[in-house]
């Protein structure tokens, strides 16, 4: 198995050429941030992962986590891995001033968090989890409740949960029972939570949890939803951990994958009552959550190309190592001469290039969103359409990335001690935590666009169609125009056809709404290569860079355009198919 690499050739190359970083910082104010500190910053995580949180995937994997009597155990390393991430600042980095942080831009944390999901993404989800909480304290909390608690969640020296599900409300939070009585200043948080990552571990000295639960009288459904904060331990007068609050992990899951994660079954009250905070508004408690659960959204995409890339970094070194073909004279040659290989490697360099192109083209406009006030309702609007594409698309693109993997390493990817399973393992929950990809093409059909009919993704296919001008004026990249163009038609018809459609038939935008955002995750992948390889042509022309590396971001780029975007055909084929052979039989002919 090869040691771990930040590609920094190729996340520099995205922010640097196809972003322009440091116009973007100008843009937002950040007059202080540039390239150059990007580099920087990107070359100290890149050490922080390969030395220290790479070398820790394969132990969490084997020795997993264990729930003793004092509560759970991380997996060995990493407690000591947690306080030196944490004490470098890693945790604080875009976070706000106020609070400790670094704020520094959105979009080079989303790179450097790359590198944390690249090399331990078992380790990495404590702290994504942390920061999602951080979002919704920013956006939601009361003062004194922020000042107590962000600058320690900030710093890292706290950490914080999600806590969703229950045993009979998973994705249907209409269903959550977890009450909330009021007593004085705080309340009594009663019930149950599953599935809740990282609820429980002993690298910090608290455990701040969000919870969702609801209020006496409250409404039904989803309206009747609050959120509340409850700590592991109560904070003194000091602000230090006090006694412990009534919250216990009461069992762990065994899983197919991220082994050192633990995933908690939470018991809130058995002893009377935990102590909680109510954040936002009395019943906006969904509301409150999403700020969350959106930013834990476009991670868990990110989430997919950091695997995808691990998985591609090990088949890539396996394939130039493994000697399989032998020449007439008797000499021995890898097997990255075979073309069916080189097949395989391209499919995966492509994806993997085109995703993360599209993750930080995509975490740019969040920082559009908040600090450039006469684009911030544009950008908005973009980054509502780009998250439900970004978490979906880029983690079905990683199911198929790591399962490549498997097959360039041949029978050996199948044994554990390569450790291309393990990729394999780890990827597959991503299509499912933090809202299916069911869940996500849903949002993306129904709320970002039929319930605007169809304006905010008209706006990105525009913008489409003036790369491909660009493409067709440009004698390095005219000959991705054309696969493109055929993609974004595809696109228009499928918009087209929902918009049509749906009000005369209640069950089509279910029916087809996840080939739609694979149709659009394929389209922006693809527009996304269309952007780098056109970056490289002008730098190529400037005599700027690495001559070897722009041509061969010309050649993936290519490649993905006659490969990979062809798919958005068949997709709209099957959108334009409609539901009626879904929905024909009966629930006993299944």
């Amino acid at each position: 198995m090869a040691d771990y690499i930040h590609p920094y050739r190729d996340t520099e190359f995205v922010l640097d050429e196809v972003l322009g970083f440091d116009r973007l910082c100008t843009d937002l104010g950040l007059t202080e941030v540039s390239g150059e500190l990007a580099a920087a910053v990107l070359a100290e995580a890149g050490k922080l992962g390969a030395e220290v949180l790479a070398p820790l995937n394969a132990v969490g994997d084997r020795e997993g986590v264990r729930l003793t009597e004092e509560g759970v155990r991380e997996a060995p390393g990493f407690a000591e891995a947690y306080k030196l991430f944490s004490a470098s600042g890693w945790c604080s980095l875009t976070a706000p001033e106020a609070f400790g942080g670094q704020a520094l831009p959105n979009v080079l944390g989303t790179a450097v968090s790359e590198v944390w999901h690249a090399a331990n993404m078992s380790f990495a989800l404590c702290p994504l989890l942390t920061l999602g909480a951080v979002e919704a304290l920013l956006h939601h909390a009361a003062s004194e409740l922020q000042a107590l608690y962000l600058p320690r969640l900030v710093s890292g020296e706290w950490a914080g949960t999600m806590n969703l599900t229950e045993p009979d409300a998973g994705t249907d939070l209409a269903a959550v029972k977890s009450r909330a009585v009021p007593e004085g200043d705080h309340y009594r948080i009663s019930g149950q939570k599953i599935f809740i990552s990282w609820g429980d571990h002993q690298m910090t000295s608290n455990v701040i949890h969000l919870v969702l639960a609801r209020l006496p009288g409250a409404p039904a459904g989803v309206k009747g939803i609050s959120l509340f904060l409850v700590p592991k331990y109560l904070p003194d007068a000091a602000g230090e951990p006090g006694e412990r609050n009534d919250v216990r992990c009461v069992s762990l899951e065994h899983k197919l994958g991220i082994h050192a994660s633990p995933t908690c079954t939470m018991s809130f009250g058995d002893q009377g009552g935990a102590i909680g905070y109510l954040i936002g508004a009395p019943h906006s408690g969904l509301a409150c959550m999403f700020t969350m659960m959106n930013h834990a959204r476009q991670a868990v995409g990110l989430q997919g190309l950091a695997i995808a890339e691990r998985a591609w970094q090990d088949a890539r070194a396996y394939a130039r190592e493994r000697l399989q073909g032998t020449r007439r004279d008797g000499s021995r040659y890898p097997i990255i001469h075979f073309p069916d290989v080189r097949r395989m490697l391209m499919q995966m360099k492509a994806s993997t290039e085109a995703m993360r192109a599209l993750a930080l083209i995509a975490s740019a406009e969040l920082d559009r969103a908040r600090h450039a006030s006469a684009d911030a309702a544009r950008a908005q609007g973009r980054v509502e359409l780009y998250t439900p594409i970004i978490k979906g698309w880029l983690t079905e693109m990683a199911q198929e990335v790591t399962s490549l993997a498997i097959q360039v390493h041949g029978g050996m990817g199948y044994v554990e001690e390569t450790g291309v399973a393990r990729h394999f393992r780890d990827a597959r929950i991503l299509p499912i935590y933090e809202g299916t990809n069911g869940v996500q093409a849903m949002d993306l059909v129904g709320r970002k666009t039929l319930a605007n009919g169809g304006a905010l993704l008209a706006g990105l296919l525009d913008e489409i169609e003036t790369t491909l001008g660009e493409l067709r004026h440009d004698s390095r990249c005219a000959s991705l125009a054309g696969p493109l163009a055929e993609a974004l038609d595809a696109a228009r018809q499928a918009r087209q056809h929902l918009l049509d459609g749906a009000a005369d038939d209640p069950v089509l935008s279910g029916s087809v709404a996840f080939n739609v955002l694979m149709l659009l995750g394929y389209l922006c992948g693809g527009w996304a290569m269309a952007r780098s390889a056109l970056a490289a042509a002008t730098a190529l022309d400037a005599g700027r860079g690495d001559p070897a590396f722009l041509e061969a971001k010309l050649v993936t780029a290519r490649f993905y355009a006659e490969h990979l975007l062809p798919r958005t055909r068949a997709l709209l084929t099957s959108v334009l198919a409609g539901s009626e052979s879904t929905m024909a039989l009966d629930e006993e002919q299944f």
